[in-house]
């Protein structure tokens, strides 16, 4: 795909956060990967969704990882939640934006290490692959330029949670994160298991 279809589907991208956001400030931050990381992500954007009428905390979302390789496939882009704004959230995204497509592809229920907290203090050092089901799929589908992209949520989860999704699945973890009633933008909350 050229840079010049790298940057119509973040276009496309914005444009539909911003109408599904309407009434959000959406602040497009160019990031830039690097020369040696280009090649992976030639015009990465990482959208941040300010409080407005549809949720009260902030969004950041990628814009321009979802490359579509044929008609009818879709691209992944990803979504997280969190309470403030903060330039962490957007270097996370960058990390998992570049994680996905530089060789570790990412896809729902997957899961990635970060290596250190999410943010200082948290018990959170792993990203979790869900459904956004804080916005459902209204924000998940998403047309761009041939075919479609999906934006799935990026949960931070414990090592623990993650063991616990390893031996019971999935399904059963969520319906953990359910039952306990996790804040999924609370940084300090316990590990459910």
């Amino acid at each position: 795909m050229n840079d010049d279809m790298w940057a119509r589907v973040a276009d496309a991208v914005a444009s539909h956060v911003r109408h599904f956001f309407a009434g959000h400030s959406v602040e497009v931050v160019d990031y830039g990967v690097g020369p040696e990381r280009r090649w992976a992500l030639p015009g990465l954007r990482v959208l941040v969704v300010g409080p407005g009428p549809r949720d009260s905390g902030w969004a950041y979302v990628t814009a321009g990882c979802g490359a579509v390789s044929g008609p009818g496939e879709h691209g992944l882009e990803f979504l997280m939640t969190a309470q403030v704004r903060d330039r962490r959230f957007i270097d996370l995204m960058a990390m998992t934006a570049y994680y996905h497509r530089g060789g570790h592809p990412l896809g729902l229920q997957h899961s990635m290490p970060l290596g250190e907290p999410w943010l200082p203090g948290s018990a959170c050092d792993h990203l979790l692959i869900s459904l956004p089901y804080l916005h459902g799929p209204g924000l998940e589908h998403c047309p761009v330029p041939g075919g479609r992209a999906r934006v799935l949520w990026v949960l931070p989860v414990t090592a623990a949670e993650i063991a616990f999704r390893r031996k019971h699945g999935h399904e059963a973890l969520e319906q953990l994160f359910d039952e306990v009633g996790i804040v999924p933008t609370d940084p300090f909350r316990a590990s459910v298991v």
